[in-house]
């Protein structure tokens, strides 16, 4: 099995093209330019790309320019390199969680939401996000001088005032120590809000940056200019009061918000990580003068020999070369059984050797295994939107105005029905809105659950590829299979060996067997497997010959052996009896001749995949309707039907007419979802709202499909269904906690509540609502890592 990445040139219409000057995928249809060159068209997310394409285009084909990263529209900015990713000398990308077109060659904040970038790809080895430093640093300073102006604060709730005759002091020393922690500590809230303006997209530091800054202004004017303010702002004592407090609680709250959030966001990596660990960190080379060592991962090359002996970790991707032993696959695939493999067995990189010794050709290593592919699809993934994502935007995009109008207004209304210092609790009250109403929630609830849920299909072998398809695949109440490698195994299989005359049943095995040694034909790999099983030496043949169309010829043990169809057979003067499949399953019939007597007859079938049974009940139970859809004959394909109780069966279809039969189905008001493994499935997976591809099949099924199930076992689309159900549910809980907590805690701020209960939230329990807002929304979606699924 192995995943492709995507060619820079892509046609219009179809998978999304790589923009060559900045790396960024494009869709066809949506680019924002294009430009033809050497017979090639190219798509570009924006004109700046396609001019400097246009101005040197050998520069970006031939690899040589400097890449450049797209940040939402805005320039291209220099790249920097970092350190390395999957692949030796790739460079670092930064992606938005909440907005995956952001895309940056550096950390930082998002110009359109404000959140910190996280890297595009999962490394093992990653430092420590720079963000949670830099956030970190900022939380420490402003907890250590916040105390003190806190403290000042909460001493006018001391009996008799104690520390009131020094309120003009103290009121200076607050401003000193809550400038530091304002204009520094509490920076990068400023600077992600002027951003916000520049590019006129309000987002939460928007928020944050006018309450946190009204609050500081009129605390410094309140100190250094008090005698300005009018009587609305003043106290019983005729004094303004300043709430360095509420600016400096409030930052230094935000910070603590935005550390658990980093730290909490970073969580939703391990699976990535998970999987990135499974490869060692070094393999036994065998050297070509018959010596071996061990070296660094990093050191081993396509072609290598390679020694895995038992308990080890196998390093690369390639064929058995020698030995047999059981490979343990549960991480890669999440099939908990053992393989065994032997000769021409491909071993995956990542999982564990039992108890025998392999030689292994090393066919693909770094990151080009499927280890690092896999990993590779699920970054990908968790960065994609799901299409519920669209109406959150929508609210979204009027909520911060909505916020800022609120706040006006309960200032508006406490200045004129407020009781003592009218204009002050005005104030305060609009800054409590403003603080509360941070729609981080509402951003993160979809995103977070995607990515989560990405992450634990990666663990039960279920790699998706878009949030689209996790959304979708559960609402499909059709299933349209494929049959050969999907429903069966795709290879045919010894299932019946009749000798003739005195010949023992293990003797013609084992000479048909020796025989296909020099075969690659799939009916020679089912003889070969079969005599492995049985644990048969085989014997050395001496002019061998391949007759083509009809079989192979050789001599072993002294014996002149034949085999293959009754045409060999008839060249070679012998009668068979039935030259032809019978039954009601597809069958191959060898023959085998020695010294020019028929010997034995070979009977050769696909055979249905022995997981396929559970699968298809499972699948009825939950509520799908399941066809049958293949290309061969309709009587084998009918008995493997009724075998399976499959619905209904479309046979003898054309490559080119499965894509039809989806779209007709889907014409009749079906949600269709495909599961096939071959490059003439293709079509048909693209077509279906939800295309499932086997793991063991082609590459182009692969890339065509939505989701691919590693192990090719069809209980796998039980776990993604199922997956698709709780992700979606997951989804709605977190909006729900986003807009209660929003339709709640706004009036609530804005003092509604006040007339009738006396209810009141100051801007310091506004952001402490406001982080515990973020946090139930992100600890509910990291409940779908632990939850169990079939």
């Amino acid at each position: 099995m192995t995943f492709q990445p995507l060619e820079t040139v892509t046609p219009a219409g179809s998978m999304p093209a790589v923009d060559p000057v900045c790396g960024m995928r494009v869709e066809p249809a949506r680019a924002a330019a294009t430009v033809d060159h050497a017979g090639q068209t190219y798509y570009f997310c924006s004109k700046s790309c396609a001019q400097k394409f246009q101005a040197t285009p050998t520069r970006y084909l031939s690899g040589g320019a400097e890449p450049h990263a797209c940040c939402h529209g805005a320039e291209h900015s220099d790249v920097t390199t970092a350190a390395p990713a999957v692949g030796a000398n790739e460079r670092v990308e930064y992606i938005c969680p909440m907005d995956p077109e952001v895309v940056s060659n550096r950390p930082g904040a998002c110009p359109k939401c404000g959140m910190a970038l996280e890297p595009r790809t999962v490394t093992l080895d990653a430092a420590e996000n720079p963000e949670l430093r830099y956030m970190s640093r900022r939380f420490y300073v402003g907890f250590a001088l916040g105390l003190p102006v806190f403290a000042v604060a909460m001493s006018d709730m001391l009996p008799g005032q104690p520390l009131h005759s020094f309120a003009g002091v103290l009121n200076w020393v607050q401003l000193a120590l809550a400038t530091p922690i304002v204009l520094w500590c509490g920076w990068p809230f400023f600077e992600r809000a002027w951003r916000s303006v520049v590019n006129r997209s309000p987002n939460m530091f928007t928020l944050i940056a006018l309450g946190v800054g009204s609050a500081y202004l009129y605390s410094v004017a309140a100190v250094v200019a008090p005698a300005l303010f009018p009587a609305g702002f003043r106290g019983a004592h005729g004094d303004v009061m300043p709430y360095f407090d509420t600016a400096v609680v409030v930052t230094v709250l935000i910070l603590l918000g935005q550390i658990l959030e980093l730290r909490a966001r970073g969580r939703t990596s391990q699976a990535v990580k998970r999987l990135l660990g499974l490869a060692p960190k070094t393999a036994r080379r065998v050297e070509r003068d018959g010596q071996e060592r061990d070296v660094p991962l990093a050191e081993v090359h396509t072609g290598d020999t390679l020694r895995v002996r038992p308990g080890e970790k196998i390093p690369v991707d390639g064929p058995v070369l020698e030995g047999q032993s059981s490979v343990d696959e549960s991480m890669i695939t999440g099939e908990p059984m053992p393989v065994v493999k032997g000769v021409r067995d491909v071993l995956i990189a990542g999982t564990i050797n039992g108890e025998g010794t392999l030689l292994v050709r090393a066919e693909r290593v770094g990151g080009d295994t499927m280890l690092a592919h896999i990993a590779q699809m699920v970054t990908e993934a968790q960065r994609t939107r799901a299409p519920i994502e669209r109406q959150v935007d929508l609210v979204a995009r009027y909520f911060v105005p909505a916020v800022v109008l609120i706040s006006l207004a309960s200032f508006a209304g406490w200045a004129i029905w407020g009781h003592e210092s009218p204009l002050a609790q005005g104030l305060l009250h609009a800054v409590s809105v403003l603080i509360i109403a941070c729609p981080c929630a509402l951003g993160l609830a979809t995103p977070m659950s995607i990515m989560v849920g990405v992450g634990r299909g990666a663990d039960l072998g279920v790699l998706i590829k878009n949030a689209a398809a996790l959304e979708t695949l559960h609402r499909a109440d059709t299933l349209v299979i494929d049959k050969t490698g999907t429903l069966t195994e795709g290879k045919p299989r010894l299932v019946e060996l009749t000798p003739h005359g005195d010949v023992a049943a293990d003797d013609a095995l084992r000479l048909a067997a020796s025989l296909e040694q020099g075969s690659e034909h799939p009916l020679a790999r089912a003889v070969l497997a079969a005599a492995s099983e049985r644990q048969l030496k085989l014997d050395k043949v001496d002019n061998f010959r391949a007759v083509p169309g009809e079989g192979v010829v050789g001599v072993a043990a002294g014996r002149s052996l034949a085999l293959g169809n009754p045409a060999l057979m008839h060249a070679h003067g012998i009668s068979v009896d039935n030259p032809t499949a019978t039954g009601d399953r597809a069958t191959t019939l060898v023959y085998l001749a020695i010294d020019n007597r028929l010997a034995a007859t070979l009977k050769l079938a696909d055979q249905i995949k022995p997981t396929t049974a559970l699968a298809i009940a499972a699948l009825h139970r939950d509520g799908l309707r399941i066809i049958m859809l293949t290309g061969d004959q309709r009587r084998p394909a009918e008995h493997i039907a009724r075998e399976l109780a499959i619905d209904q069966v479309i046979a003898e279809v054309q490559p080119a007419q499965k894509a039809d039969v989806v779209q007709r189905l889907q014409r009749e008001g079906r949600h269709v979802a495909m599961a096939g493994d071959g490059v003439n499935d293709a079509p048909a997976l693209a077509s279906a709202e939800v295309g499932i591809a086997m793991g063991t099949g082609a590459d182009v099924a692969i890339e065509s499909a939505d989701v691919t199930l590693v192990r090719g076992d069809l209980r796998g689309i039980v776990r993604a269904r199922q997956l698709s159900a709780a992700t979606l549910a997951n989804i709605r809980q977190n909006l729900f906690l986003a807009f209660i907590y929003n339709g709640l805690s706004i009036p609530v701020a804005a003092g509604a509540l006040y007339p009738w209960l006396g209810w009141e939230i100051s801007p310091i329990w506004a952001s402490v609502a406001m982080s515990l807002s973020s946090l139930s929304v992100i600890s509910n979606a990291l409940r779908l890592r632990a939850k169990r699924f079939d």
